[in-house]
């Protein structure tokens, strides 16, 4: 008696417009919560996607699930900018300072705090995006300081928390031109990290895990 094969069971993809209605609600969640913070109504980012309250929710059950997707998806886009830059290699200061303008145009700055606000800051997919990111800065970092470029005394706490401080736009503002004064102070302090020092910095850098907790 012969058994019969087993059968092959197609793993059902996600339609074509799925995928679209979930690239739209994370990009105008990642809009919103840049302009009015991390408690912004579902139905208000159902608006601005153009779907339905209900298309929000099967796709993100809880506002933890939503921000979790959106700050992912902007540090998962900035490592691929990093690694890039990396494999291209080039003036590795160059490189820095691409990475913190691209930083800025993502609004790093503004969403990543977000997760200190109760979120859960262990999820796998959170962690594997952060260490991700980390490495690879620490990684640029080390190019520019290996070829004289950084001042020996800069840390990576000191680039991450300049890079929250001077691209967090204050929730609810109306300035649609701040992007062109973001880039203004991030040269300015781009141009402070270059070597060599002309100053000794006080204190000591912060490290990743007091920025987690939010120093």
């Amino acid at each position: 008696m012969q058994t019969a094969p087993p059968v092959q069971r197609k793993v059902a993809r996600p339609r074509a417009d799925a995928l679209r209605n979930r690239e739209r609600i994370v990009a105008a969640a990642r809009e919103m919560f840049v302009e009015f913070g991390a408690e912004v109504p579902f139905d208000e980012i159902a608006r601005r996607a153009g779907v339905g309250n209900a298309t929000v929710y099967r796709n993100f059950p809880d506002r933890d699930a939503l921000a979790r997707e959106v700050v992912c998806s902007v540090m998962d886009r900035t490592s691929e900018w990093v690694e890039e830059a990396l494999a291209r290699g080039g003036d590795a200061f160059e490189s820095l300072s691409g990475f913190v303008h691209f930083a800025a145009d993502e609004r790093i700055g503004a969403l990543c705090p977000m997760l200190a606000e109760g979120f859960d800051q262990h999820h796998p997919d959170l962690v594997a995006a952060r260490d991700r990111i980390t490495d690879l800065i620490v990684r640029l970092m080390a190019r520019a300081r290996e070829a004289g470029q950084l001042r020996p005394d800069v840390e990576l706490g000191d680039l991450m928390i300049a890079v929250s401080q001077l691209t967090r736009p204050l929730p609810g503002t109306a300035c649609q031109g701040i992007d062109r004064f973001v880039h203004r102070h991030l040269q300015l302090f781009l141009d402070g990290m270059r070597a060599p020092a002309r100053s000794e910095l006080p204190g000591a850098a912060a490290t990743m895990e007091e920025l987690r907790r939010g120093c």
